[in-house]
């Protein structure tokens, strides 16, 4: 018994200590910069849309948080976040690839001085319920552009369909290859309809933000 408890507690530092390590990782931009050939295909062409589990456009990167596009990318390879295609891309990278490449989205396109407003739009009809409900901007921030902690997502200006396709995804369980694992976001997406997380996708997309998508060429 002694034994197979500290092989769990071995087992337990062991992996504490590795994600410890991909989050301290300095990312370099410039070396991302030749780090993306994968992602620009996706996520440098606008208005580019994928067909899994269901047609939308992929997000827009460019000005997302550092700390938030590496934390997608672990989670990707450790599988809370279920798909295929970006599990086969996050296993190909390293630890110091993902700092690179999340250094440089989060300064791709980057406009020195650009002031956002301090709050959303003022919502109508049963948008302002349904945010109540939701608390959303306790963690996404009151303009959803300003998240409380750079490991969340900004979501103001996103893409709506995919918005609304990532809000059902926290509500899927028990399929291999889609959904994702989050306790919060799978506790708040469960209050919704499908109707109102379209509601919800809509008006936040509306929202002025920091995310771009920016045109990349493969042939750099």
């Amino acid at each position: 018994m002694k034994k197979f408890v500290s092989i769990a507690f071995a087992v337990t530092v062991s992996v504490v200590s590795t994600f410890s390590f991909a989050q301290d990782v300095k990312g370099d931009a410039n070396a991302g910069s030749q780090k993306i050939a994968m992602c620009i295909g996706c996520h440098g062409i606008i208005g580019y849309q994928a067909s899994f589990p269901e047609v939308y456009k992929v997000p827009k990167i460019s000005g997302q948080s550092e700390k938030y596009i590496s934390t997608v990318l672990n989670d990707y390879k450790k599988g809370d976040r279920k798909h295929p295609t970006m599990r086969g891309i996050a296993d190909s990278l390293t630890d110091k690839d993902i700092a690179d490449i999340s250094a440089y989205y989060a300064n791709h396109g980057k406009v020195d001085g650009a002031v956002l407003p301090d709050k959303a739009t003022e919502p109508s009809g049963n948008v302002a319920s349904l945010l109540t409900k939701g608390a959303c901007t306790s963690c996404h921030g009151a303009n959803f552009a300003k998240p409380i902690d750079a490991s969340y997502p900004k979501i103001a200006g996103q893409n709506a369909d995919y918005l609304y396709v990532a809000l059902k995804s926290y509500k899927v369980e028990g399929n291999a290859k889609w959904g994702r694992s989050n306790g919060v976001m799978g506790g708040v997406a469960k209050q919704f309809s499908t109707t109102e997380l379209k509601e919800l996708a809509n008006y936040v997309a509306a929202q002025q933000g920091d995310l771009k998508t920016i045109p990349q060429s493969k042939f750099r």
